[in-house]
């Protein structure tokens, strides 16, 4: 017989044609699923990363304005009543021919109140930047020497102390007494409260300053946006003379002989913008606020003052509080 042995050898086998066959219909799209699956998995993972890194980042950016509004209130109150070498605004004697300020004619000079305030409410004489005050927030003053000697011989209030004395004065040359034996300081007058919108968006509530800039006149500084809410509460000692706090009351509400031995503080802050997908729907009480007194979703809106909050919108928000005590009481 003949051998066909170049034809066979040049003839596809069976397992080559396996071998160079394509992929069928149902195979691809099985493919085709899994991969939709996969892919559809990744969006998801990375959606969710992304909502939680906005989350993180808001809540990160909150403790910064709560922590940054701390960090210039504290110390400001902690050094309350402070009048360089002496202690005790009892003992400052004012200069009777000391002009009035822009924000009231005893505003800077009535020393005695070294911490005061209103309670949800605005009473200062000078108007409140933009579209003005939080209705129902709290407002604080604290009024102090500088921590500094003062670099000024006049046009400003000074304060003039020694072992045994202390003067307001605008001229340092009428002080009774010079270094070594005397000290020179700037009067310190700031006076706190909470702006409805902040210098680059309006709505947003922000934490804002009136601070004594020469005789009379004082500059309103926007501290921190963010801060919706300031509520205060003073802590007492009804006896004067033991610096230790058995109470705490609103303010306007000290009673007559009591010492202001410490502060106690509420600050809520709220995002710049709402939040996609999120709904507030806390109810927020603190100090005065009690939702036995109702519930307001709007500080300013009437009858909001003690009122427990509850906003009910998109905005993330903060609460916290700190009890500051006051270096100089027992001046008092």
């Amino acid at each position: 017989m003949m051998k066909l042995t170049g034809i066979n050898r040049m003839l596809p086998s069976s397992r080559s044609r396996a071998c160079q066959r394509g992929v069928s219909l149902i195979e691809l799209m099985v493919a085709l699923v899994i991969s939709l699956v996969l892919i559809g998995g990744a969006i998801q993972v990375y959606s969710f990363s992304r909502q939680n890194y906005e989350v993180n980042e808001s809540v990160v950016r909150l403790q910064e304005t709560a922590r940054y509004a701390l960090s210039v209130l504290e110390p400001d109150i902690r050094m309350a009543n402070s009048w360089g070498l002496s202690k005790g605004s009892v003992f400052v004697e004012s200069a009777p021919d000391l002009p009035e300020s822009d924000c009231g004619a005893d505003f800077a000079r009535i020393v005695t109140a070294t911490l005061d305030g209103t309670n949800n409410e605005y009473s200062f004489g000078c108007p409140a930047d933009g579209a003005g005050a939080v209705g129902s927030a709290d407002t604080l003053v604290v009024r102090r020497a500088s921590v500094a000697p003062s670099s000024v011989t006049s046009g400003r209030l000074l304060v003039c102390s020694t072992r045994s004395s202390i003067q307001l004065v605008d001229d340092s040359s009428v002080c009774t007494a010079e270094p070594p034996f005397g000290q020179v300081n700037d009067l310190i007058v700031n006076a706190y409260y909470i702006g409805r919108d902040s210098n680059y968006l309006a709505g947003l509530p922000t934490l804002h300053r009136f601070g004594l800039v020469n005789s009379t006149d004082f500059a309103d500084v926007a501290v921190v946006p963010g801060v919706e809410d300031m509520q205060i509460q003073f802590g007492i000692d009804p006896s004067g003379n033991r610096g230790i706090a058995t109470g705490y009351v609103n303010p306007g509400e000290v009673p007559v002989g009591a010492q202001i031995v410490s502060v106690r503080l509420w600050l809520l802050v709220r995002a710049e913008t709402p939040e996609q997908g999120y709904k507030n729907e806390e109810t927020y009480e603190y100090a005065d606020r009690d939702h036995a007194n109702g519930t307001t979703a709007d500080l300013n809106g009437t009858g909001a003052a003690t009122q427990a909050y509850k906003p009910d919108d998109g905005y993330r928000r903060m609460l916290v509080s700190r009890t500051i005590l006051v270096r100089n009481a027992m001046g008092i």
